[in-house]
């Protein structure tokens, strides 16, 4: 699943919802904002556990990537990003969040014959899921009185 929409409208909030289900029905779940999960990634290659965390990756059944497109994926980045969905593939599931649409995540990995391979194992297989709005937050500052600003 693919759910992208501007900042604050709940992306983060949906694709974790649906993880706690998946718990709550006995389901294992991994939670990994792309940041840091590319982080522990490039440390984990330092000390020899690179294997073996790509390979709890691929045995979870369900996946959740959080922020994915923040940044150009690096090469190595997007290495590790094509062998986590070629691993993936067909056994189990992903839940990308994206701030980014995405007809413009094929921009956000730096080489251009590995973004292929990374979206079409992510793309032509996934329920998309776009929202919309304001930002929760923003609402909630504003029901709250915090927001003071008016807005023009």
């Amino acid at each position: 699943m693919l759910i992208c929409g501007p900042t604050g409208t709940g992306k983060s909030w949906l694709a974790c919802a649906l993880g706690h289900k998946a718990c709550r029905d006995d389901r294992s779940v991994l939670y990994h904002r792309l940041p840091r999960l590319f982080d522990a990634l490039a440390l984990a290659r330092g000390d020899g556990r690179h294997a073996r965390l790509l390979k709890s990756l691929a045995r979870v059944e369900l996946l959740i990537l959080d922020d994915w497109g923040l940044a150009t994926l690096t090469p190595e980045q997007g290495r590790d990003i094509l062998e986590i969905v070629e691993d993936r593939h067909n056994r189990g599931s992903t839940i990308v969040t994206s701030q980014l649409p995405v007809d413009h995540w094929h921009e956000a990995i730096a080489n251009p014959t590995i973004a292929d391979a990374i979206l079409d194992q992510l793309v032509h297989n996934a329920h998309r899921l776009t929202l919309t709005g304001e930002s929760l937050r923003k609402a909630a500052a504003k029901r709250a009185g915090l927001d003071l600003k008016q807005d023009a």
